[in-house]
């Protein structure tokens, strides 16, 4: 009989253990084939990975794709923001759901046209497919939503959430929220949520911070953009765009960007983008006051104007930097 390390085990583990102690039973070196030497292996690694995981619960340590991880700051601490693993996508209709999901917010613009009014994607933003720490990314929003939200002081859903972006983001209309391609995104965004328990907001999600008493600069916020940003986004935040109508370097600025309606047209929500991720792969090397500048600056350059954005937050409260 194969001998395994005594581990001292809650009942119920001790069960699973067991069971599998069962399926490997006993052999003879002489009279077992090489290919019950594999089942052999194989068993014997399934009871390892019993005996770990039932030391975990031992212990009130589970790992963080767990489906027993607790619910608060220590979740919170471990909760990763990343993108999984392509080959944890399942070979079936979920899974053709999911891939459907990745290809829309990538491809927003040209996959459902009579829905963007603007040229953008919804990585334009959300970079790394959505899956990017301080760069609102979308893993974890399946288990938070729905959520009050005070701009419109109600609580909305996921899909109303989406929806949102894609009237201010996206300058154009929202998707049936029980349509196919929503439910699409929904599935990828649920997929990028694996491993984070539900109610756990992670490390990384929105924004880096910036400090919203500096007083803008735009004058200076002017020159910066000619400096730094210029390069990749235009002269006047107009982007950089393919024959194909996609965009190389995405519009800031013009009817080809988010209306003033959006989060990103507000002058600090916009630092804290630029703040963390700006210019392009050297983010984190602006001064939090350059970084309100140079949004002070494109944020209010001409663009779409958001209808009824005068009805936002209802019951008050509204940032210092809401456009009206």
């Amino acid at each position: 009989m194969t001998k395994l390390k005594s581990t001292k085990l809650p009942l119920a583990a001790s069960l699973i253990v067991a069971s599998a102690l069962f399926s490997v039973g006993c052999s003879n070196d002489n009279q077992v084939k090489a290919v019950d030497r594999t089942e052999e292996a194989a068993a014997l690694a399934r009871v390892k990975s019993l005996e770990a995981q039932a030391q975990a619960l031992e212990d009130g340590m589970p790992e963080a794709n767990s489906s027993f991880a607790p619910v608060g700051d220590g979740a919170a601490s471990t909760a990763s923001i990343k993108m999984p693993d392509e080959s944890t996508i399942p070979d079936d209709e979920l899974g053709a759901a999911i891939r459907r999901g990745l290809h829309l917010v990538n491809n927003t613009y040209t996959e459902l046209p009579d829905n963007v009014g603007n040229r953008l994607n919804c990585t334009s933003c959300h970079l790394a497919n959505g899956s990017e720490a301080y760069a609102a990314p979308w893993n974890g929003l399946t288990g938070i939503f729905p959520i009050y939200r005070s701009r419109g002081a109600r609580v909305n859903s996921l899909q109303e959430r989406i929806n949102g972006c894609f009237e201010r983001s996206m300058n154009g209309k929202a998707l049936d929220p029980t349509s196919d391609d929503m439910n699409a995104i929904l599935a990828y965004m649920g997929w990028l949520s694996q491993g984070i328990p539900a109610g756990v907001s992670p490390e990384g999600r929105g924004f880096v911070e910036v400090d919203t008493n500096l007083e803008p600069n735009p004058e200076n916020g002017k020159q910066l953009f000619a400096e730094k940003c210029s390069v990749c986004h235009g002269d006047n935040g107009q982007g950089q765009f393919k024959e194909d109508g996609g965009y190389i370097y995405p519009a800031v600025a013009g009817p080809d960007s988010f209306n003033d309606g959006a989060g990103m047209a507000r002058t600090y929500k916009a630092a804290a983008f630029i703040k963390g991720k700006m210019p392009f792969g050297q983010g984190n090397t602006l001064s939090d006051q350059e970084a309100v500048d140079i949004a002070a600056y494109f944020t209010h350059l001409d663009r779409p104007v958001k209808a009824n954005k005068d009805k936002d937050w209802p019951k008050g409260g509204a940032p210092k930097d809401v456009r009206r």
